[in-house]
């Protein structure tokens, strides 16, 4: 087993490990990523991200969602909708991403290596696949394993009745009734998705608050939404056993303060274990938390100075767009190309049904910061272009400095609102002032408009 250099080793193929290695092969850098065999694009690709959007847009479709404000609450494009008839969609897009991904290491140039990798030592990589091993030195080694679905040793999984976010492909069917546990984001998407198909959904969170970093008018919006989906919150409460009713074919879960929630099914999403432990880190002088979360600098550099790591295995926000640019700051740091990060502007998209997105300051955070703001608000009811898409029941607010008019943050919830939040995000980083959106010439109709409206409902209350 013979050692090959290069400048730059990534683990892991998803966002974060794509851009890295991308953008390091195009500043004339000997790039290789490791990936296991059929994973190639991660878990974004395969399990994550694509997969789940995919499954929401089959849904959306199949059940004419969208049009019942026109046709009425019954409406259905289909009737009987099957899991095949979602997993088929979910199958096409997920082989043509994987098939970019390649492409796009092909045309840059980028080693692309099969198998689990493992440090040997801090510059040197062990890769195994059932063929053997192959051994892989690097002056710089990125770290973007991606995570898996965290679990509960208490929980049965058995992945037809109790099963995690991985394990939804193989459902037999889609359940008549189900239990979800854990309202975080994932938790929040998958509620929504089961309950747009008529599959009324309990979802147990400990928390008394969901979403607790976003706004929280737009949360009461959303989970108001979910309930008239006939989706049940039983919050603050902890699922202590979970046990299978043979005789009727179900699911129960017993809660801590004695309830007993009974399923078609039960989907387990709380929380994501990074796959840092398959690594072996003590190898390389590194240590994992529980979570097997590594603790990185502002450069996303560990406490090894030419390892980094990116992506979910750094935690929060671990959201495919954040880990794609944390992925191109890596090379960029690494090898001395200029770079501007602005953390603070990130947005954020969490594909509920309906949407929401955000961008800058929660009216929660400038309150407990003691900074002076004002709202302006636009309701899709008001919006020529909603009304056709058979949205009435989104919005997009705007914050903003009641005396410099800086806009300080933008907050939606809606159809198409991952999309339209980054005309705010545009303005914010630029410094701009909320009298922008009043000034400009938006095309009509679009649901872009709303940044004018709201802005001229939050002028007019100066």
């Amino acid at each position: 087993m013979s050692a090959s250099p290069y400048d730059l080793a990534v683990i892991g193929s998803g966002p974060a490990g794509q851009k890295a290695a991308i953008s390091a092969a195009k500043l004339g850098k000997r790039v290789a990523v490791v990936e296991r065999g059929g994973m190639l694009g991660g878990v974004s690709v395969h399990t994550g991200t694509i997969p789940s959007k995919t499954f929401r847009e089959a849904v959306l479709y199949l059940t004419g969602f969208t049009q019942r404000s026109f046709y009425g609450p019954g409406y259905r494009l289909r009737e009987q909708i099957t899991k095949q008839d979602l997993v088929s969609r979910v199958q096409a897009i997920v082989e043509r991403e994987t098939e970019i991904v390649h492409a796009q290491f092909l045309k840059n140039h980028v080693t692309q290596v099969y198998g689990a990798a493992r440090f040997v030592d801090s510059h040197t990589l062990e890769i195994t696949d059932g063929e053997g091993s192959v051994r892989i030195s690097a002056s710089h080694i990125l770290i973007a394993c991606g995570s898996r679905p965290a679990r509960d040793a208490h929980i049965p999984f058995d992945g037809v009745r109790v099963i995690d976010t991985d394990g939804l492909p193989n459902i037999a069917e889609l359940p008549r009734d189900l239990i979800i546990v854990g309202a975080g984001v994932i938790g929040l998407e998958y509620t929504s998705i089961f309950a747009a198909l008529d599959i009324p959904v309990t979802l147990i969170d400990q928390g008394q608050q969901i979403l607790e970093f976003a706004d929280r008018e737009i949360v009461e919006a959303l989970c108001y939404h979910l309930r008239e989906l006939d989706v049940t919150f039983r919050l603050g409460e902890k699922v202590v056993a979970v046990e299978i009713d043979q005789a009727r074919d179900r699911v129960v879960a017993r809660l801590e303060s004695g309830k007993l929630v009974h399923g078609g099914a039960l989907l387990y999403a709380v929380g994501r274990q990074a796959n840092s432990d398959q690594l072996n880190l003590a190898a390389a002088g590194l240590e994992a938390d529980a979570r097997g979360r590594l603790k990185v600098d502002e450069f996303f550099r560990t406490g090894v100075p030419h390892i980094y790591a990116a992506g979910d295995v750094i935690g929060f926000p671990a959201l495919a767009a954040t880990s794609m640019e944390q992925g191109r700051l890596c090379a960029c740091h690494m090898f001395g190309a200029p770079f501007h990060h602005a953390p603070e502007l990130f947005p954020f998209g969490i594909y509920t049904i309906p949407e929401i997105s955000m961008v800058g300051r929660t009216e929660e955070e400038l309150t407990a910061a003691k900074v002076p703001y004002e709202t302006g608000v636009a309701r899709y009811e008001e919006l020529a272009k909603a009304q056709m898409l058979g949205d009435r029941t989104g919005m997009l607010k705007l914050l903003f400095d009641p005396s410099t008019l800086k806009l300080l943050g933008v907050h939606g919830i809606g159809q198409r609102s991952a999309e339209i939040i980054h005309i705010g995000q545009a303005v914010l980083a630029y410094g701009g002032r909320v009298d922008y959106f009043r000034d400009t010439v938006f095309n009509y109709p679009t649901l872009a408009e709303a940044y004018r409206v709201a802005a001229l409902n939050g002028l007019n209350k100066l």
